[in-house]
């Protein structure tokens, strides 16, 4: 259903994206921001569902500046090379100013909402709390998020837990969540990376109650 695409920056750096389009006007668009293991397969199907639900989607590959084309599996080996990226070898402004670029780039279709998991769910809860041009964002699993909870979002915010998460201690997920009680926040009976049926982790009860209340939850707000 997608294709490649290339996004211009403030830099002239070209930046790469996953874009799907519905097969009718889009009602709103959605960035999708990956997971440590780059614009994968998981991440294009991603992309894919929300354009079959109306939207607009787009899936920027953030890590095109360190290392482009990143496509990583889920083995112990792809993960420390994802890790690299994604926490030593990637300048994170940088990576949000990116996102800010595919955000402008998306309100061409409609109200931006936007959805990360795992690292790209900490990106999510970032570019929500710097952005002014974002509706709605939905974090799944953000690692690292229960320690930006001094930030304060400018959108309605969603965030999704697994209760089983070692990387997410829910001591963290309960702190935050009395720190921001206007983020709505569920926690599932699963493990990290509990949406992705591409994981050994995938949790089809959890991943299919946290998307319907994401699907509802841009609905209302996109």
């Amino acid at each position: 259903m997608g294709e490649i695409v290339k996004l211009t920056g403030q830099d002239w750096f070209m930046l790469s994206a996953y874009e799907a389009s519905p097969e009718s006007e889009p009602k709103g668009s959605i960035v999708v921001v990956q997971e440590v293991f780059g614009v994968n397969q998981h991440i294009k199907e991603v992309t894919d569902f929300f354009a079959s639900q109306g939207y607009y989607a787009i899936a920027p590959s953030i890590f095109d500046r360190v290392e482009p084309n990143i496509e990583l599996g889920y083995t112990e080996s792809d993960m420390a090379i994802g890790i690299e990226l994604a926490f030593q070898k990637l300048d994170r402004d940088i990576a949000l100013r990116d996102i800010e670029i595919v955000i402008s780039h998306a309100q061409a279709y409609g109200s931006v909402g936007i959805v990360g998991f795992c690292f790209g769910g900490l990106l999510t809860w970032l570019t929500a709390c710097g952005s002014k041009h974002v509706r709605a964002a939905v974090s799944y699993y953000g690692g690292g998020v229960t320690d930006e909870a001094s930030l304060v979002p400018n959108c309605p915010v969603m965030m999704h837990f697994g209760e089983l998460d070692a990387h997410i201690p829910l001591e963290g997920v309960d702190a935050f969540g009395v720190a921001h009680p206007e983020v709505s926040i569920y926690t599932y009976l699963a493990d990290h990376g509990f949406n992705c049926d591409h994981r050994a982790s995938f949790n089809e009860g959890a991943a299919s109650e946290a998307m319907e209340r994401t699907l509802v939850f841009f609905e209302e707000n996109l």
